[in-house]
């Protein structure tokens, strides 16, 4: 599997794309995580990867969806994208995540990747505004691994995601990256509509035949102004997800992606370990995408760097959930959150401004934390890559 997997990954992507990936975000991100660990010693808490909303707008209206899609869209603007990244950048950082809305709606997207050139940016999009202009641009700036949502077959796609022939518009901007020889993923949210689908080998072979590099699966979210609980999962079919990822791991010459356990199997959250925090379309610090509430902006100065280091709304919300949950503490305890918003009075972030409302209607539930199931990494270079870059950064201890 090591082998086939790192001969596709040196004879299909762009060799400009490949060095990219290796230096900017394999490096210097082992690299930034290094800068972090020295921090947590000094007792600073600045994640090394920062997530980043660009623009509120989209052209679907998905199930779940916490973003105002609905709302008037509102962007961060080009120059203060620039300085977000150029702060970071200066404190070690080098690896963004860029989302939505459908972030290539923004109009200076593409200027803020050609603007850095030393990091590297994962673009989570919906892959309806990818066609061969656009893939052959990032080509070019090789520095940009498009992330394309794909939510299940035809009929499921349409349903989940709120319009008309999302599978087919989504597969061809998926196509256009994989012919323009980008490093290409899929991302799925996967729910009880997608997981007999979507969670098979036989859709991971039929992503590597299509030159698709990595996956990425995430567990359905109840939250937001439309949640869909009924599409959740339980927790055995979480557990069913993890397992499946393990065991695809050590099968197939696709890289897997998860956020949300260690080397051991145990559930972490990466916001409660401080390795990211998430900005809004309106410039909001939000502990993650998910909980949108805050007390501090990037437009509060001196610097982003110091308004999250010196945030105790973040420190608290890191430090509480990790003293409750390994798991998501949105889910397992909207109780908690609720005590946490009011304590700091932070603000709801949203245009709809109905997150308080919508935080009170939810009810304790599972999330990934399932004690006594854990199950271990089962290839060893995940198993390595994840005790020494992605674990619980002494949150839990």
């Amino acid at each position: 599997m090591v082998m086939e997997l790192a001969r596709r990954m040196l004879t299909e992507p762009d060799p400009r794309a490949l060095r990219k990936l290796v230096w900017n975000m394999g490096v210097k991100g082992v690299r930034s995580v290094q800068l972090y660990k020295q921090r947590l010693k000094r007792g600073e808490h600045f994640p090394p990867f920062l997530f980043i909303s660009v623009i509120s707008g989209c052209q679907l209206r998905c199930q779940g969806c916490w973003v105002d899609v609905e709302a008037q869209s509102r962007k961060i603007e080009i120059d203060e994208l620039n300085r977000i990244v150029g702060d970071a950048k200066r404190h070690g950082n080098s690896y963004f995540g860029i989302l939505g809305g459908e972030p290539l709606l923004h109009p200076d997207l593409f200027d803020l990747f050609a603007a850095h050139q030393d990091c590297y940016f994962q673009l989570f999009t919906n892959g309806h505004l990818i066609d061969d202009a656009r893939a052959a641009e990032l080509r070019r700036l090789g520095n940009v691994t498009p992330l394309v949502s794909i939510e299940g077959t035809s009929v499921v796609s349409d349903e989940r995601r709120g319009r008309s022939d999302v599978l087919d518009k989504s597969l061809a901007g998926l196509e256009a990256c994989t012919r323009n020889r980008l490093v290409t993923g899929v991302a799925t949210s996967v729910c009880k509509t997608n997981i007999d689908d979507l969670v098979q080998e036989s859709w991971l072979r039929r992503l590597i035949g299509m030159g698709v590099h990595y996956a990425w699966f995430h567990t359905y979210r109840v939250i937001g102004p439309n949640p869909t609980e009924e599409i959740a999962l339980t927790p055995e079919e979480v557990l069913r997800v993890r397992r499946f990822i393990v065991r695809m791991r050590a099968k197939l010459p696709i890289a897997i992606v998860d956020a949300y356990w260690d080397d051991e199997g145990q559930a972490l959250c990466p916001m409660a370990t401080g390795v990211s925090h998430h900005i809004s379309p309106y410039g909001d610090i939000e502990p993650c995408p998910i909980i949108q509430f805050a007390t501090e902006t990037v437009y509060d100065r001196p610097s982003v760097y110091e308004t999250m280091t010196n945030s105790s709304f973040l420190k608290d919300f890191r430090e509480t959930a990790a003293q409750t949950t390994r798991g998501c503490i949105v889910l397992e305890r909207p109780d908690l959150v609720r005590e946490l918003v009011e304590r700091h009075g932070a603000r709801d972030t949203t245009q709809r401004q109905t997150a308080s409302a919508e935080l009170a209607q939810l009810t304790g539930r599972s999330s990934q934390h399932n004690p006594g199931n854990e199950i271990p990494e089962e290839h060893w270079a995940y198993a390595f890559a994840k005790k020494h870059w992605f674990f619980g950064f002494g949150a839990y201890s």
